[in-house]
Formats: structure tokens, sequence, C-alpha cells
């Protein structure tokens, strides 16, 4: 058994103002690590950091756009000053506007595949020097089922960027194995957000229903993945995909929960 101290251990969470990413922030800082977090909103860090202080949980913000190579990498170098290194990549930071084929823009399609997909692959490209030298480099990408493996119309341009970020993670994985650093992924299901409880008590109950454990996931649910993740006892985990939903995907009819 790993018995694993996280006090040394320095993180960053890309997107981590609300949601999952404060689910992944709270883990890491809960379990001893030095946490950065990162997100557009100095507003919305701001009120992030005073509720996690507000919990006993500290953190550093850092206002950043990871929609751009140039982005990626100023985050990525103010982040390591702020703490020293670097030996965690969170990447979590995305977007999710609804809109229909007949409606996608070159612009909108450009904000998805900005946020999502550039955003990953930037923020690695920027820490993997960083994470090499720590000699314990961890990537963990917030990916989801939608994409991977279930469609939800509106959402075909998320689907798309999800769906390439997993293929993203399993060559990165091959290409950074020998500098010492993991690839892996969470997939997220239905996960109780801040967006998602605008959707209404309705939209809730019937997402609930096909949920085989009866509940929708929480951000916490989402951290606790990405901390084993992270951690020593999946040193010889790389380019996984691990699926946190509640057992959603399984049932291949209504009637089967």
């Amino acid at each position: 058994m790993v018995v694993e101290s996280w006090q040394d251990v320095r993180v960053l969470v890309t997107g981590g103002s609300q949601g999952i990413g404060m689910g992944i922030a709270r883990a890491f800082a809960v379990a001893g690590a030095r946490v950065v977090v990162t997100g557009r909103s100095a507003d919305r860090l701001a009120a992030a950091r005073e509720r996690l202080a507000g919990e006993g949980v500290a953190v550093d913000v850092l206002v950043a756009d990871v929609a751009s190579r140039a982005g990626c990498h100023r985050m990525v170098a103010a982040s390591a000053e702020l703490l020293g290194g670097l030996e965690v990549l969170c990447a979590n930071a995305g977007v999710y506007p609804e809109q229909r084929i007949e409606d996608l823009t070159e612009e909108s399609v450009d904000e998805v595949l900005g946020t999502n997909l550039k955003g990953t692959i930037f923020a690695v490209q920027a820490a993997a020097p960083l994470l090499a030298r720590s000699g314990r480099g961890r990537v963990v990408v917030t990916t989801s089922i939608t994409g991977p493996t279930t469609g939800y119309p509106g959402l075909s341009v998320y689907a798309a960027s999800k769906a390439a970020q997993l293929g993203f993670v399993r060559t990165a994985a091959l290409e950074l194995a020998a500098h010492g650093i993991t690839v892996n992924a969470v997939s997220p299901g239905a996960v109780r957000t801040e967006g998602l409880a605008g959707l209404g008590p309705d939209a809730i109950d019937a997402m609930t229903r096909v949920i085989p454990t009866g509940r929708l996931g929480e951000p916490d649910d989402i951290g606790a993945a990405a901390l084993y993740l992270a951690g020593r006892g999946a040193s010889f985990v790389t380019g996984q995909e691990i699926v946190v939903d509640g057992g959603q995907v399984l049932p291949e009819h209504p009637d089967a929960i």
C-alpha cells in the first residue's frame, strides 16, 4: 500500500473557480498540496478563494485564459513562480455553450475548441518541462462522457472537443512517458454544478432517473478521481480514462435501471 504525503506537491488546476474545477482544487488542497487555481474572471476567482477559505482550504488564484498558446505558457510560468515548481497539471478549463449544428459559426466553434482542446494541448506543452524536472509529473485532463461515449443535442462541438481530448491524452502519454510523466483523463457524467442547477428541478430529476446509483455526481467525486490519478498509487497508470458517472452510460434501455 502506498502511503502518500502531498505536503510538497505543487498543483495547477485550470478553470477552477467553480463546479468540477473547484472540486478538483479542493481535493488536492485538503490533501495538503499547494494549489494554484486559474480562470478568466478575477471576481469568480476571488469568490472561489473566499469560499474555500471558509471551508478551511487555502489556494492561490491566477487570472488566465487558456485559449491561446501564449496564454497557456504565461499561465504555467506564473503558476510555477507562485509555487516554486510544478508536479501536477489538472487541465480542467472548458466551455459548453449549447448550439445546434445549423447555427454554428466559425467564431462559436473556435471558442469551444480554443478553450477545451487548444487549452489542454498547450497547457500540457507549457507544463511538460516543469513536470519532467519534478521527477513525478502528472497530467489529469477533465474530459466527459459526452463525445467519447454519448451525444447530446446542441453540444456537437463540445462533444467533438472532448473526444479529441482523449485522443490527445493517449498520444501525450506515449510521448511524455520517457520523461516520467503520466497523462490520464477523468470523464464525468452528470455532475451537480452551478450550470446544472440553472436547468431547474424537473430537468435534474430526469437526469437522476437515468443514473443507476440514483444521484447526480458531485464535484468532489471528480476531485477524488483526479487525486488518485495524480498520486503515487497511480504511477503505473497512463493513457487511461476513468469514467465517473454513477453508471450512467451502462443501461441500454431505461427499463434496465
